[in-house]
């Protein structure tokens, strides 16, 4: 009877999406990887070690077929069709679709399990709910917690995903759309009528337009804003899309700090 070595997880990962990519980099895995989204600035680094490979809801199949993989890691039904030309190419995928602080926590788990790294990655994990509660808990003493409009996207203006308007809540706001962030596909957050935004009348904006630059001026500058609570008083601000919108480690670490400091610094002067 042949024997067989044990299992030693992928060898040539393609990540579809920058979480996958930084966390493994974070694991010390990132031999693994053979190919990264184009999208991928976290670590920096990754972009000058990797071939890029896809966008977000295209990919260059023939050049990930080139690389090889046993294994491509995604995110989300947006990248279902990629995900399928893939599979019947006879390619290993694994789409995830986390969308709670919780189901990243997991999804992140997996992938540190998937390359033989579960003890370190619970180390790391651990590490960052620490940070969360920390955060929490400062943000407990506020004695006013401000209405948060956060914006992914502007025309049409979308509001927060679901693990972004957690966060807002672990940093200390509440963000005026938690019906929308329940749902989990973009088209269904889309803010059917934009004046709800004024009749809200939000402390805060925080801006994150997944792919552009924020404009808060052009915020600040639409009919009927100039009544709204945080364009009267300035407090208009932008978080990175790679600092928040990615389902992994960043939005756990800088993104969240990134609302606390916000939230924090407001309530320095206006709680």
């Amino acid at each position: 009877m042949s024997l067989y070595s044990l299992p030693q997880g992928p060898q040539r990962i393609v990540c579809l999406t920058e979480e996958t990519t930084e966390w493994l980099y974070m694991l010390g895995q990132e031999h693994r990887i053979v190919g990264i989204s184009g999208y991928t600035v976290r670590p920096r680094r990754a972009r000058d070690e990797k071939p890029r490979v896809s966008a977000f809801t295209s990919a260059k199949v023939d050049k990930i077929l080139a690389l090889e993989p046993d294994c491509v890691l995604g995110f989300s039904d947006m990248q279902a069709d990629i995900a399928s030309s893939l599979i019947r190419a006879g390619v290993q995928v694994t789409v995830f679709n986390q969308r709670s602080v919780a189901e990243i926590y997991e999804v992140l788990f997996q992938v540190a399990a998937m390359v033989g790294q579960g003890e370190q990655g619970l180390v790391l994990l651990q590490q960052m709910q620490q940070h969360i509660q920390s955060i929490q808990g400062l943000a407990s003493n506020l004695s006013y917690r401000p209405k948060v409009y956060f914006e992914e996207w502007d025309t049409p203006p979308i509001s927060a995903i679901r693990w972004v308007s957690e966060l807002i809540g672990i940093a200390g706001g509440d963000d005026i759309f938690p019906e929308l962030a329940a749902q989990p596909m973009g088209k269904h957050r889309i803010i059917a009528d934009p004046t709800d935004i004024i009749r809200r009348n939000p402390d805060l904006i925080i801006g994150s337009w997944c792919g552009k630059k924020f404009r808060p001026e052009l915020v600040a500058a639409r009919p009927g804003w100039g009544e709204v609570t945080a364009v009267k008083t300035g407090q208009i601000f932008e978080v990175k899309s790679a600092d928040i919108l990615q389902p992994g480690p960043a939005a756990l670490t800088d993104g969240v700090t990134q609302l606390h400091r916000i939230i924090m610094d407001w309530g320095r002067v206006h709680g």
